[in-house]
């Protein structure tokens, strides 16, 4: 396989990601429905939170200057009463409503009851355990920025303000276009016959792009025809991005890399990226298309590389960096010079036991590692016992 160029993936991927611009549609949802979704308005608080003073403790509301001195060794005697007035004090729960005329909550602890009074066995000071109006959220303050991503926690704030409906970014749509002559559908009950494979890849990808925040559109698969190639890509130009599956390489039929150069900029062809050195990269009336090498792992790696960064930014989704840990290799990890090499290992505590650091087309090599060791083009492998950072297949 000659390619006559090969570009640097971190090159590629920025050539790729400034073609590409975020959303602009936006729905209103429902709060509770909305986790996961990234905010297209800021938020301000519409209320206090609290809206009332509180009790931050179980006890009783107290003046605090009614127990100037209280010791065990000095205690204060308080009669305990419905309403508060001169001499007395309430029982409150944490939570609860702390009474106007008190500044301070005495903690349970740091009382005897004795009938209707209760021995004070220490002093408070203004304000101790008693939660103001306002002390979580000020009202008209900024909750959450535009363009923040809504975890459950979240949800919570925004049900606790009385908040039922928030404007998010409309998911981002993408188009999944499988080809080759040799492919099946996964419908097929019988087991393929030889020269033939069951699409894979269209299920792969369109899982990930569910995971990372968008829709998938599942196109059928196309033959290795330019025609048909190009009508498909022209009938998914109203997606957000467009994933092309197979026909990427050199060959003969590969047309895909051509089909959108004619339709509208191939930015790249060959990438320094082990395996995924096929990918190409493009954009067809401002669609971004990745089109990804046939074989599996390979197609794999370049729908993390290039894939999820394109997606998250059409669809204005925070690019949160992937999950990584430290683990020595058990073994040496070999790499080619000028390729950025995605390395399949299995983690064993703090112990990563390469799987196989080549072949494209093996999927399973990645289905049995729990995650990448991404080995820099300058790098000539790792050797047994060095420490690396492992990224975690999500």
């Amino acid at each position: 396989m000659i390619f006559r160029e090969r570009t640097d993936v971190g090159k590629a991927k920025d050539m790729f990601l400034a073609e590409i611009k975020g959303t602009e549609k936006t729905e209103l949802l429902p709060t509770g429905s909305s986790i996961d979704r990234v905010l297209a308005t800021s938020i301000l608080a519409p209320r206090n939170v609290p809206h009332y003073r509180r009790s931050a403790m179980d006890g009783f509301a107290v003046r605090s200057a009614e127990l100037i001195g209280a010791s065990p060794t000095n205690p204060v005697m308080i009669q305990i009463a419905d309403e508060m007035t001169e001499g007395t004090c309430t029982p409150v729960n944490t939570g609860d409503y702390v009474p106007d005329e008190a500044d301070a909550v005495l903690m349970m602890e740091d009382t005897i009851s004795i009938g209707d009074m209760i021995e004070v066995r220490a002093q408070v000071h203004p304000g101790k355990n008693v939660g103001e109006i306002g002390e979580d959220v000020r009202k008209n303050e900024i909750i959450f920025n535009k363009g923040h991503l809504l975890r459950p926690c979240d949800i919570a704030v925004l049900a606790s303000l009385g908040i039922r409906n928030v404007n998010v970014y409309v998911k981002p749509i993408v188009a999944i276009i499988p080809t080759g002559d040799d492919l099946l559908p996964l419908t097929e009950d019988d087991v393929p016959p030889p020269g033939k494979t069951l699409d894979i890849n269209s299920l792969m990808i369109g899982e990930y792009v569910e995971k990372w925040g968008a829709v998938s559109r599942y196109c059928d698969i196309v033959p290795e025809d330019e025609q048909r190639i190009e009508e498909a890509i022209k009938s998914n130009l109203d997606t957000d991005m467009i994933v092309v599956s197979g026909g990427t390489s050199v060959g003969d039929r590969d047309f895909v890399p051509h089909v959108v150069e004619k339709l509208g900029t191939k930015l790249v062809h060959g990438v320094g990226l082990s395996p995924g050195k096929p990918t190409a990269l493009g954009v067809a009336d401002n669609v971004p298309i990745l089109c990804m090498p046939g074989y599996p792992a390979a197609g794999l790696v370049a729908l993390f590389a290039f894939g999820k960064p394109a997606l998250r930014k059409a669809g204005n989704i925070p690019d949160i960096p992937g999950i990584t840990v430290k683990a020595k290799l058990s073994g040496k990890i070999m790499s080619r010079e000028g390729y950025v090499s995605y390395a399949r290992v299995i983690l064993e505590g703090n112990t990563a036991h390469p799987l196989m650091t080549a072949g494209a087309g093996i999927l399973s090599s990645i289905a049995k590692s729990d995650g990448f060791v991404i080995i820099p083009e300058n790098v000539e492998g790792y050797e047994k016992g060095t420490e690396v950072d492992v990224v975690l297949i999500e």
